[in-house]
């Protein structure tokens, strides 16, 4: 922080990219939940049986991963120490349920492609990120 009290450019752009990816987070969490045709319609048969079977407290550790995930962006554009706490949530939500998904169940084709590995990649990325930005920002006292 300069000695203005004004927070870095960065926080702003990363603040202002993070709500938008994870705000997708939470567009395909609702759709999903509440099964939504035109946005399964793009999934397989097998693949939206696999989504109606998951067991109540995966599809909470989900809400919890992408609705954390939102709340911490948020938070981060507000200047929040608790932005820390929402990304823990969060990345605490993706560890359980990737737990499921890749331990306890078996995905079915098509939920293995590279693209898919990619994304998955990707989101685990993003998630370990955005928790040490926000870290990071409550260390150099941005965060209040």
């Amino acid at each position: 922080m300069d000695g203005t009290g004004r927070a870095p450019a960065h926080l702003w752009i990363v603040g202002g990219i993070s709500t938008l990816w994870n705000a997708f987070g939470c567009y395909d969490y609702v759709m999903t939940t509440t099964r939504n045709a035109a946005y399964l319609a793009m999934f397989t048969p097998e693949q939206r049986a696999y989504f109606d079977a998951f067991p109540s407290w995966v599809v909470a550790t989900w809400a919890f991963g992408v609705w954390g995930a939102l709340a911490g962006s948020l938070l981060l554009l507000a200047r929040s120490r608790h932005a820390v706490t929402a990304f823990a949530v969060s990345l605490a939500g993706l560890a359980i349920s990737t737990f499921y998904s890749y331990v306890l169940s078996s995905p079915p084709p098509g939920m293995d492609t590279p693209a898919m590995i990619a994304l998955n990649v990707a989101i685990w990325a993003a998630a370990i990120g955005l928790l040490a930005y926000a870290i990071a920002m409550r260390k150099r006292g941005v965060l209040r």
